[in-house]
């Protein structure tokens, strides 16, 4: 009789794992089933439409002045390098000629030896008044010798009238001698002689006084120079200034010509500031063409008043100031320049004043614009729009802006009377989103 065969192992092992698995997904979908059951559904919640709340504005049409802002160093207006007229030896110098210091109008910078202008001042005095000698002698000579001439004529007149009477006695009455007729006419001819000399003096007496006059004008010529450069060896200040820079010393040799000196006068400011040529082309005022004259320069610049701040402090420290002049036209930058004077009695009207190297901006009035809106600079996106108040929505409006000055944008064209512009600040907001008016004022720049 055979005998029955037994199963291998391994598989009575495969079987029982196949078994056990079966099991378990049988339980757990029995048991994923029950707590199915066991679970209650959420309540149902309405979720509404999220709202915005904004700040608005509504614009109305207005003229908007238009100003131009620059930049620019404040300079004097008058800087002076004095320098020695005439050489020689420093023997004097001001108490306080230093670099910062004030001297007034008429104070005694320096002083030079002057003792060789002195004795050169005092030979041409002295050659002055020789040749007034000379021409007094002449004119006094030539009044004698008129009156010389007259008593020579006289003594002619008598040796002709005696040498006509001796030879008409002789050629007629035979009354004298020969010899005494021609000592008669020898005499007459004398008396001739000395009165053609005495003329031919008196005619060149009028020559001498020009030649000694002539001579006396270059004499006072002479004198006059060795005056001035007497004069110049005291070199005053010509104007009530500061000391910019100095380079002399007690002793030291100075030659003409080499400035030693500076004097800055600080109560004639100007700024001169660059800006850019469209800004000119459009909002500076010019007179017009037949007004400005046949110059083809800048000559019709409206002398308007302007403000200039110092760049530290642009609240506190303000001036006022006047547009001047167009200094220059820049090919490279496609700037214009213009200048600005600085009232002298407005540059210190503050503790600290405007004083010449300050960095300072400068605002300049220029056209208006008429019939625009005036909103706050962040009211207009970068892409010239502007989210306006429909019905209660959002609404994003293109619109023109003309000018952007400092926190304001002036629009031209896309806006109505009347109309709401939110001033908040939003990023990215939705289209027709719902909106809520607010009238607590937000601080700009705050986003939402």
């Amino acid at each position: 009789m055979q005998q029955k065969m037994q199963p291998p192992a391994k598989a009575v092992a495969t079987i029982k794992r196949v078994v056990i698995c079966s099991v378990i997904l049988i339980v757990g979908l029995v048991g994923m089933k029950t707590l199915a059951k066991m679970k209650k559904p959420p309540a149902q919640v309405d979720v509404g439409e999220q709202i915005l709340r904004v700040e608005v504005q509504t614009v109305m049409p207005e003229d908007a002045p238009i100003h131009i802002s620059g930049y620019g160093e404040v300079r004097v207006l008058d800087t002076v390098g004095i320098a020695p007229e005439v050489a020689g030896k420093v023997v004097r110098a001001h108490p306080r000629l230093e670099v910062g210091d004030v001297v007034a109008q008429g104070d005694l910078l320096f002083e030079i030896d002057s003792r060789d202008y002195r004795a050169a001042f005092d030979e041409a005095r002295a050659t002055s008044a020789r040749w007034r000698t000379s021409i007094a002698v002449l004119q006094k000579q030539l009044e004698l010798d008129r009156l010389r001439l007259k008593t020579l004529e006289r003594n002619r007149d008598l040796a002709r009238d005696e040498f006509s009477r001796l030879r008409q006695l002789f050629e007629n009455d035979s009354v004298g001698t020969r010899s005494g007729v021609d000592a008669a006419e020898q005499a007459y001819n004398r008396a001739s002689d000395s009165v053609d000399q005495m003329a031919q003096a008196l005619a060149l007496f009028p020559l001498q006084i020009k030649e000694a006059r002539s001579s006396l004008a270059a004499s006072s010529a002479r004198e006059t120079l060795a005056r001035i450069n007497l004069e110049r060896c005291q070199v005053t200040a010509p104007f009530r200034g500061r000391v910019k820079a100095v380079s002399v010393e007690i002793d030291q040799y100075v030659t003409p010509g080499q400035p030693i000196v500076t004097l800055a006068d600080d109560t004639a400011l100007e700024i001169w500031t660059p800006l850019d040529s469209r800004d000119v082309r459009r909002w500076l005022r010019f007179q017009d063409a037949a007004d400005s004259g046949e110059s083809n320069w800048f000559a019709g610049l409206l002398p308007v008043d302007c403000v200039v701040c110092w760049t530290e402090d642009c609240e506190t420290y303000r001036w006022r100031g006047r547009l001047d002049r167009v200094v220059q036209f820049d090919p490279q930058t496609r700037t214009v320049t213009v200048a600005a004077r600085i009232v002298a009695s407005a540059a210190t009207s503050h503790a600290v004043p405007l004083v010449d190297g300050m960095f300072c901006m400068v605002s300049i009035p220029g056209k208006t614009l008429t019939d625009v809106f005036v909103l706050p600079r962040w009211a207009v996106s970068f892409d010239n729009t502007v989210y306006l108040v429909n019905a209660g929505r959002l609404k994003t409006a293109a619109v023109t802006v003309a000018r952007i000055e400092a926190d304001q944008a002036i629009v031209s064209a896309g806006l109505q009377t009347g109309d709401q512009v939110i001033t908040t600040r939003l990023i990215d907001p939705m289209e027709n989103a719902l909106l809520e008016i607010v009238e607590t004022p937000r601080q700009a720049g705050d986003p939402v």
